[in-house]
């Protein structure tokens, strides 16, 4: 019987899980799994950072759906994926992590760079094992692979040197991975009561998330059904806005005021695969009905009068015949009207400021509408998500990449070079926080290695201004948010890319043109107003007080002129 090494027949069996690429950094214990990456069809990432290899496989996933790798050595090889890691295990994600390990005979006795990975990973992944033997190598990596894809998230393989690089017996029936796709809705008696309740609706709204996911034409069928606006979670944007003559947008911090008054206006919310955390944007006297895949989500944020496990398409299928169809469309009007507001303070919103001040919400109207119909944008964690969120229009064909569960920094970037490996065909856009990109500088160099064409935006207003703006709200006095940045423009040069920066607004359209233009990979360094406010779509006392007893601050502190120009910047231009 034929013997096979460890390391080869853990990345055939990935291969046939459907693995395409693994990112990573090359390193000691790692060395025999690297080898037969280089005799398999996976392609392996060369990147700077483990933390961008996290990032970059996790938003292949996500836009793919498709299985990917990431690997690293032992010790701060592995550790150094952690957040990228913990980013694609909370947006569901299926990427296999092997984190290679010691040798075993010295587990257990603190031998230098030896870590407890499976401690450490057991709470960002869906599957965490640690191949103890030869002979189950496979069959953990096949369970690792199964359990991501199926359960959706980050499965962990601890893999020490010595397993990898042994051989063992080939078996005639190898462990392989199986990928279901059942049909899952409520029964007909939940059916029937969840269609008895929207019956007593008078004011009935939808508020759709990342579960609406391929059900787009059912839920504008139940929309028009019901007569029903539809809000949507950040996170469903590229699923629900689009040809939606029913969408009211989002609500929320980073919401608009016709998401939020469908929402707080109802008296009845219909909830579509909507985990959204923030209990304080539902409505505290509507009747709230849900519908999701996971029962461990039914009325975990807000009590809800019924909870259904199902899929939402399938749900609303079998759904809609046990429905009347309305002809009482006044709620429905009363909130398109407000969309109709909405959208126009959008539009205001999107002005060019004057003596050529830049504000980001006109610099990324100005991407939207010079952007590919099929773009991939991704986003920083802060403003830049944000004005992604509210100022990119969807198409059906365009999609974002935003760390919304996760929250972090330096997301965009990485996630642009995973999603230009997964779409070399299509324009990747990176909507990059001047913060955000500094973090993980080093992995520009990425895109210049594996000649990856991604455009990178760089907000640059000098400031971790998300944070500045917070601590402002919260009537504190900005500290510690200045950043002295370099020219992002000439530094993109000197490591290969195309830079430019732009400092006035009359500038952006041919700046923007000429850098989504250029073949390879290209910076657009853009000063934008550092006093924008981020404003949601209901202003609370609490918020006002908290920035008038900042603005007191700052004039006492001999800071008069932050106020005034934070007045001129939003009120003024």
């Amino acid at each position: 019987m034929a013997h096979r090494k460890v390391a080869d027949l853990i990345i055939e069996t990935l291969q046939q899980a459907g693995v395409k690429r693994c990112y990573g950094i090359v390193g000691d214990t790692l060395n025999h799994v690297t080898d037969a990456i280089r005799r398999s069809e996976i392609e392996w990432v060369h990147v700077r950072h483990e933390e961008a290899a996290a990032f970059a496989a996790g938003a292949e996933s996500y836009l793919s759906g498709e299985l990917s790798a990431c690997a690293g050595s032992c010790g701060p090889g592995g550790l150094h994926f952690i957040n990228g890691i913990y980013e694609a295990n909370r947006n569901r994600a299926p990427v296999v992590l092997i984190a290679s390990q010691v040798v075993t005979s010295e587990l257990g006795m603190d031998f230098p760079q030896e870590v407890d990975f499976k401690s450490i990973y057991a709470g960002c992944s869906v599957f965490c094992a640690q191949v103890y033997s030869a002979d189950q190598a496979q069959r953990v990596t096949a369970l690792a692979a199964q359990a991501a894809l199926s359960r959706g998230g980050v499965a962990v393989v601890i893999l020490p040197s010595d397993i990898a690089q042994a051989e063992v017996k080939e078996e005639g029936q190898p462990f392989a991975v199986h990928r279901a796709a059942p049909v899952v809705r409520p029964n007909d008696a939940e059916l029937a009561q969840l269609a008895a309740l929207l019956a007593k609706g008078r004011r009935i709204a939808i508020y759709a998330g990342h579960g609406c996911e391929g059900a787009h034409e059912m839920l504008l069928a139940l929309g028009q059904c019901l007569k029903a606006p539809i809000a949507h979670t950040s996170r469903a944007k590229d699923f629900v806005e689009y040809d939606n003559p029913l969408n009211m947008g989002m609500t929320g911090i980073f919401g608009v005021e016709s998401g939020y008054h469908a929402l707080q206006a109802c008296d009845t919310l219909l909830l579509l695969g909507a985990d959204f955390a923030w209990s304080q944007f539902y409505p505290s006297k509507a009747t709230i009905l849900q519908i999701d895949t996971d029962g461990s989500h039914l009325g975990r944020r807000h009590p809800i009068a019924l909870g259904l496990v199902g899929d939402v398409a399938h749900t609303i299928e079998a759904l809609i015949p046990l429905l009347e169809e309305r002809s009482d469309r006044a709620f429905l009007d009363e909130c398109l009207q407000h969309r109709k507001e909405a959208l126009e303070t959008l539009r205001r919103d999107e002005r060019p400021g004057k003596e050529g001040l830049i504000h980001p919400q006109h610099l990324t109207q100005v991407i939207d509408e010079l952007a590919a119909d099929d773009a991939i944008f991704t986003a920083d964690g802060g403003s830049p998500m944000v004005w992604s969120l509210r100022h990119l229009n969807m198409n059906g064909r365009r999609r974002t990449v935003v760390s919304l569960l996760h929250g972090t920094m330096a997301n965009a970037m990485p996630q642009a070079l995973g999603a230009q490996k997964a779409y070399p065909g299509r324009q990747v856009i990176s909507l990059s926080g001047d913060g955000g990109l500094a973090m993980l500088l080093g992995d520009l160099m990425t895109a210049v290695q594996e000649k990856l064409p991604i455009k990178v935006v760089v907000y640059n207003n000098a400031s971790l201004n998300f944070v500045e703006l917070e601590q402002k709200v919260e009537g504190l006095l900005d500290n510690y948010t200045d950043l002295l940045n370099p020219d992002f423009a000439r530094l993109a040069e000197v490591i290969g890319f195309y830079g430019q920066k732009v400092e006035r607004a009359e500038q952006l359209p041919d700046a923007v043109r000429a850098f989504l233009a250029h073949p390879g990979p290209a910076l657009l360094d853009v000063k934008v107003n550092r006093t924008e406010l981020v404003m949601p779509p209901k202003v609370e006392f609490s918020q006002v007080a908290g920035t008038m007893l900042y603005s007191a601050k700052a004039v006492l502190s001999g800071r008069s002129s932050d106020v005034v120009e934070l007045l001129k910047d939003n009120f003024t231009q």
